[in-house]
């Protein structure tokens, strides 16, 4: 078995080495300044632990997992344009660098060349992991059209935002456990079950993400903190805010989402002191622990030894340990 160090240590062994075009400069470039800002990694590690979790060979997995991780990536691009979101990992966001067509084209090409490594996937099975990705691919846009919804629906409730972020964020985690359990050569049953386990974590994650959105430090966050405010973006919080504030505390709630003239700071510590007032924070840990126990649960449910789990577990552990 291998550690998750080891794992993390060979996903970034593998980017460094991927051969990505140098010519022309202003596609590429914008490529090459992504995928070197790091981030966490996690999917492509998913992919190559869930294979593990099967197989002690896991070099037939690392292909479909770098496509994970590019692919992961264009969508990050394309999101931020739509977002208008000026940081990324503590860094300048593409289009903010570059512009949006050449943000809108380089996220294209990072695509395409996910693909071409999931071709390099083993022709036993190719298929089954490109049924899995073009699944993920086309829940991530469906995900993505619902969240861009709902900033023009006066009303989301929470079973419609729970199914947006399970489109949006968990079918990703979901997919790249599901892709390394294929290529590792995992039961049908098996499939399903860890797939259970990454919705369910992916899930939490996002709502994480929302907590962390809020709550979170912008030095370890990497992105403005109370951006989801100023955006009036309908996440977990918000929808619970609106549905448990009362009086005036509603009024004002209603009356900052809607103004068009206030300072962005005051805007954020007066949202958030109802979100307080509410207990939105509470209430959304105890959501992220829902999901989690749900995720172990499935986890319990792979018939391997409990031995081999680990390595997912810890994942699961780092995952919603995060405070960025």
């Amino acid at each position: 078995m291998y550690s998750l160090e080891s794992l993390s240590e060979i996903v970034e062994k593998g980017i460094i080495n991927l051969s990505i075009p140098k010519e022309p400069k202003q596609l590429y470039e914008p490529i090459n300044y992504t995928l070197a800002t790091g981030g966490k990694r996690i999917r492509p590690v998913l992919v190559l632990a869930a294979c593990n979790a099967f197989s002690e060979s896991i070099e037939k997995a690392l292909n479909p997992a770098l496509a994970i991780e590019l692919f992961h990536n264009f969508t990050l691009i394309h999101d931020d344009i739509m977002d208008n979101a000026p940081i990324r990992r503590n860094n300048p966001t593409v289009y903010t660098k570059w512009g949006s067509n050449i943000a809108i084209l380089s996220g294209d090409a990072l695509n395409i060349l996910a693909y071409q490594l999931l071709s390099k996937t083993d022709k036993e099975h190719l298929t089954p992991v490109l049924n899995v990705f073009n699944a993920v691919a086309l829940g991530v846009c469906d995900g993505q059209q619902m969240d861009m919804n709902f900033e023009t629906n006066q009303y989301v409730t929470q079973d419609e935002y729970l199914t947006m972020i399970e489109l949006k964020t968990s079918v990703l985690l979901k997919g790249a456990l599901q892709i390394g359990a294929i290529v590792g050569g995992a039961s049908q049953s098996d499939i399903i079950h860890i797939g259970e386990f990454g919705k369910n974590l992916g899930l939490a994650f996002q709502l994480q993400d929302d907590l962390l959105d809020t709550y979170g430090d912008l030095n370890s966050f990497g992105k403005k903190i109370g951006g989801d405010i100023l955006a009036n973006k309908k996440t977990f919080l918000t929808i619970k805010a609106f549905s448990l504030a009362k009086g005036n505390s509603l009024e004002l709630l209603n009356s900052y989402y809607k103004a068009e003239n206030i300072d962005p700071q005051q805007k954020i510590d007066e949202v958030l002191k109802i979100y307080n007032e509410v207990g939105v924070r509470e209430i959304t840990k105890t959501k992220i622990d829902e999901y989690s126990q749900i995720a172990k649960t499935a986890l319990d449910k792979i018939s391997i030894n409990p031995d081999r789990k680990n390595i997912l577990t810890c994942l699961a552990e780092k995952i919603m340990s995060r405070n960025s």
